[in-house]
């Protein structure tokens, strides 16, 4: 794949964005190479847990690559909303637990992406996360609603996504948006630990209970309309 590569650590599948010279930004040809990662994934036997990180020090993801879009036809991002949609639901509905090791900057539809997982480290002294979207213009869809809503508490997603402020490892530990905060030298060893201690869980089991948690996520998922 030319922008991640995904290797198996244990029962810990590590999956690294290695586009940092684009800032690991979202394209078409992204997002069909998490679908095809997600399909080895979802098929793959026994416990086991994935971590989601990036080999730049300064990118986690930027969000949408908006030059590529700027040269899409006019009205394209209705088509490429409903792209997002059905990977953001698979990710949150995925049958195994899910962590982020963000890295840094965590931007637009990545850190949309990142509210997916089940769990988010952060590295304490670098990066930042943020919803920029009433700044640039780009609505949530449903979908994504009710993802970032299950994120973290209700005044916390309406301070993020209504002023777009930006915010780091701090901020984001005190709101709760992240679990832990590390710094840059121990963010990845610290969220294999926690990734290998969730892949040791029931597999049947975590999944039930986190699509229980979820089901008006998966209701969603169900109602989709066919592409």
């Amino acid at each position: 794949m030319a922008t991640m590569e995904l290797k198996k650590e244990g029962d810990v599948f590590v999956l690294s964005l290695i586009n940092g010279a684009r800032a690991n930004t979202i394209t078409d040809d992204v997002i069909a190479e998490y679908n095809a990662v997600l399909d080895e994934l979802e098929a793959a036997p026994g416990n086991a847990a994935l971590v989601v990180t990036s080999s730049d020090p300064k990118y986690w993801s930027n969000g949408i690559d908006r030059e590529w879009l700027m040269t899409m036809p006019p009205g394209y991002l209705t088509q490429l909303a409903s792209s997002l949609d059905r990977l953001y639901l698979r990710l949150v509905l995925l049958n195994m637990p899910t962590v982020g090791c963000l890295t840094g900057h965590t931007y637009a539809a990545a850190a949309i992406l990142a509210a997916t997982f089940d769990f988010r480290l952060m590295r304490a002294d670098r990066g930042f996360f943020c919803f920029p979207e009433v700044d640039i213009h780009i609505p949530f869809t449903p979908v994504i609603h009710q993802i970032v809503n299950s994120m973290a508490d209700r005044p916390v997603v309406n301070e993020l996504v209504l002023t777009g402020k930006r915010i780091g490892g701090e901020e984001a530990l005190k709101m709760k948006v992240v679990s832990a905060i590390y710094p840059g030298d121990t963010l990845l060893p610290k969220t294999m630990e926690f990734a290998g201690f969730l892949a040791r869980k029931d597999r049947p089991m975590y999944t039930k209970l986190k699509r229980n948690m979820r089901i008006d996520l998966v209701r969603l998922q169900q109602n989709l309309p066919d592409m």
